[in-house]
């Protein structure tokens, strides 16, 4: 049976849901002007348009905006100046983190050390048909299952569920979980991790994961599938991870290459990474004539 390893957690009033907001319309306002603020299209200082011509713009009443902009203030994002107008907020530099795709265990180092996590759930279960061949178990094989919330700064940015092979879970245990990155434990049982598969897609938050990341039931979230294998290619870890986009998002660096095909785009890596040895393979060396 899977145990819960917290108490149920207090009910959170989830922001910027579209009864908070005011409506459908002005929920949708208040999405386009926040996400251009977190994106740096808009910049701290620079001043809003007026609620004249957002309302034009946006074919909305005055009031639909009032209800956008008062969210927009309440979520810290903007401030109404007298004489100016509504300006935009500087905002924190970790206000939303940043990950590479392609230098993973560097990444989950820093994400480990500039985050607290909170441990939902801890318990050992029948994998799923999905994850049973994924992980590439037998049929009489079990997993240790568990939930995990990350935040910074108090603020929840992912939802993490974890399945790892019992025959590796039962080198560590829930309080070990509890305030150990899992990649930790992992090493520490004896695992040499060597790749890993994970696909980025976008899903809706359910009741569950939006009490857990404070956002309104419906809201867009990131979510990474992941798939990690030991040198024997044997799988060791599978992760489903949800994001806040407005608190995280992903990043990936690429290098300009040639190939016989003609030129083409790879991930960055550092000197000596896979991509550097694939190139190495791929170019013919030059032979020196004599003398």
């Amino acid at each position: 049976m899977t145990r819960s390893a917290a108490k149920a957690a207090p009910s959170v009033e989830t922001p910027a849901g579209p009864a908070e907001v005011g409506g459908m319309k002005a929920h949708r306002i208040f999405l386009l002007l926040k996400d251009a603020i977190l994106s740096g299209r808009m910049e701290p200082g620079e001043k809003l348009p007026g609620e004249l011509k957002l309302a034009e713009r946006h074919r909305v009443s005055r009031v639909t905006v009032r209800r956008a902009l008062q969210a927009l203030r309440e979520a810290g994002l903007v401030a109404r100046r007298p004489g100016i107008g509504t300006l935009v907020l500087e905002q924190p530099l970790d206000a939303r983190l940043t990950a590479s795709v392609s230098n993973l265990l560097p990444n989950m180092v820093r994400m480990s050390e500039a985050s607290d996590v909170r441990l939902l759930e801890f318990g050992y279960v029948e994998p799923t048909g999905v994850i049973r061949e994924r992980l590439g178990l037998a049929s009489d094989e079990r997993v240790q299952r568990s939930i995990r919330v990350r935040s910074m700064n108090g603020k929840p940015f992912s939802h993490l569920v974890t399945h790892v092979p019992a025959r590796i879970a039962l080198n560590y245990n829930e309080a070990d979980l509890a305030d150990t990155p899992l990649f930790v434990l992992l090493e520490r049982s004896g695992v040499r991790v060597s790749q890993a598969t994970q696909t980025i897609s976008a899903v809706l938050a359910d009741q569950e994961v939006a009490q857990a990341l404070e956002v309104a039931v419906g809201s867009p979230l990131i979510a990474l599938t992941r798939v990690v294998c030991d040198q024997d290619g044997r799988g060791v870890e599978h992760l489903d991870a949800l994001y806040r986009p407005d608190r995280y998002r992903f990043q990936i660096e690429l290098n300009r290459a040639q190939g016989e095909d003609g030129r083409y785009w790879e991930p960055k890596e550092e000197a000596g990474g896979e991509a550097a040895k694939r190139k190495a393979r791929r170019t013919p060396k030059r032979s020196r004539r004599p003398g």
